[in-house]
């Protein structure tokens, strides 16, 4: 689905929050939401690897990874496994990899910045626990909004059509 977070912005001033403009589409989708996942983990992706082979349908993996851009947190395969399991979209405070092939994906990923080096399986982190970056607090069970413009999330779904 397409979502203008301009006009959702515009519709619902009061039941949204706004993440500061600090990411970068690295996807072959702008535009995608859905219900939040949240996991903390800090330059190791075996929690991730998990929870992406999960059914997805109608929601988005965020990802805190403390802003690090020293080790990827995504890379294709993660990105593909997620794809075949029907996930919206992943957004990873942090880094990813393999930014050709992900472009060439027909799903959405957002992160900060990219890193050829990837991180390790080891499976250390937390999930199901609120996270803040950005100057919003993230919930599990948040919905997100995303497109080209920005970031949004609302507690409760928000009535698009």
């Amino acid at each position: 689905m397409e979502y203008n977070t301009s006009e959702l912005c515009d519709l619902y001033p009061d039941m949204i929050d706004v993440v500061e403009p600090m990411f970068i589409h690295y996807g072959g989708r702008d535009s995608f939401g859905g219900q939040l996942v949240v996991i903390k983990c800090f330059e190791d992706k075996g929690l991730i690897e998990e929870v992406v082979q999960q059914p997805g349908a109608g929601k988005v993996l965020l990802i805190d990874g403390g802003g690090s851009l020293r080790r990827a947190l995504i890379d294709i395969n993660i990105a593909e496994t997620a794809l075949d399991n029907d996930w919206e979209g992943i957004v990873c405070f942090g880094a990813v990899r393999d930014v050709d092939a992900l472009d060439e994906l027909e799903m959405g990923i957002l992160a900060v910045g990219a890193m050829p080096v990837g991180a390790p399986s080891e499976g250390i982190g937390e999930s199901d626990i609120a996270v803040n970056f950005g100057g919003v607090t993230f919930l599990p069970e948040d919905h997100i909004y995303t497109d080209s413009t920005g970031i949004i999330i609302a507690a409760e779904p928000l009535d698009i059509e």
